[in-house]
């Protein structure tokens, strides 16, 4: 059983790239056979609206027909059992690389057909772990629940089930002394490292040991 983590942020070793990697831990203590990629290593670009993919007699199954970077990731996370996405939230929404991806991955297989949703034939359980700076109230007042339902909702083409994953108020800075960031307490933040992202980092732990344990029964 295949779990794939798509690294969106440009960061390696940091929030979003911590969580995802705890996330495929738990996959593999499951049993599930784990890959991780960043998206910022690799040369590609968003849709190019070529409709390669919806043209009669088509050969795409649902991979994009674009040849680069992506394409091999494409056709992997398509032959996964769980796909787990992670992405900071950058002005509202997630990065410009995970949107990209998101577009490639989706819009080969959503139907132009009267009536049908998706192409897909397979069952793909995906999770998405979104990290941001600022905290739950603030979310919920600039209305970023918005779009995590939208992704969700989008990842119902894939016809497996879709969890939604939040890390609030996470540390951006190893010195804070460094920038002008009078807005953010470092004491503040430093509390919620030390308190809260342990806590989920568990539930990262969790999210993959859920989908490995859901991929090996399909």
């Amino acid at each position: 059983m295949r779990v794939l983590a798509v690294n969106g942020s440009p960061r390696k070793n940091e929030n979003t790239a911590k969580l995802l990697k705890e996330a495929l831990q738990g996959a593999e203590e499951s049993g599930a056979e784990v890959r991780l990629v960043n998206l910022y290593d690799l040369q590609f670009k968003g849709c190019i609206s070529c409709f390669a993919c919806k043209r009669k007699g088509s050969t795409c199954n649902g991979i994009c027909a674009v040849k680069d970077d992506l394409k091999e990731v494409l056709e992997y996370a398509l032959s996964c059992d769980s796909i787990i996405l992670g992405s900071p939230i950058y002005f509202g929404n997630v990065t410009g690389e995970m949107r990209s991806f998101l577009e490639r991955l989706w819009f080969p297989n959503l139907s132009y057909h009267e009536g049908d949703f998706s192409t897909f034939h397979g069952t793909i359980e995906t999770g998405f772990i979104y990290t941001m700076n600022v905290n739950e109230e603030i979310m919920t007042q600039a209305g970023y629940e918005s779009v995590f339902a939208q992704n969700q909702s989008l990842l119902q083409l894939f016809h497996g089930n879709s969890e939604i994953f939040i890390c609030n108020d996470t540390y951006q800075f190893r010195d804070y002394s460094l920038y002008e960031v009078s807005k953010f307490k470092e004491s503040h933040k430093a509390k919620v490292r030390e308190e809260q992202f342990p806590l989920d980092l568990k539930r990262a732990f969790e999210l993959g040991k859920r989908l490995g344990t859901q991929s090996q029964s399909h």
